[in-house]
C-alpha cells in the first residue's frame, strides 16, 4: 500500500515520526509526551451519555 492511498492516521503518524527523528528527540521523551497528547485528544472526544441527558436524567426509566 502507497502512502498516498493510506488512512489518514497512518499518514500523521509517518509525518510525526519523521519530525521527531528529524529532531533527535530522545524515545523516553517521545512516549511521555505521546501520553500527554493521548490524554489530552481523548478528553476532546464525544462523552458518553450523561446522566442529565439518560432517561434516569429526565425523569423517565430506563428499559
Amino acid at each position: 500500500m502507497s502512502l498516498e492511498n493510506a488512512p489518514d492516521e497512518v499518514k500523521l503518524a509517518v509525518d510525526l515520526i519523521m519530525l521527531l527523528e528529524d529532531h533527535a528527540i530522545p524515545a523516553e521523551t517521545v512516549l511521555k509526551a505521546l501520553e500527554i497528547v493521548r490524554k489530552d485528544f481523548e478528553g476532546k472526544l464525544p462523552s458518553p451519555l450523561t446522566p442529565a441527558l439518560s432517561p434516569e436524567g429526565r425523569g423517565g426509566k430506563a428499559d
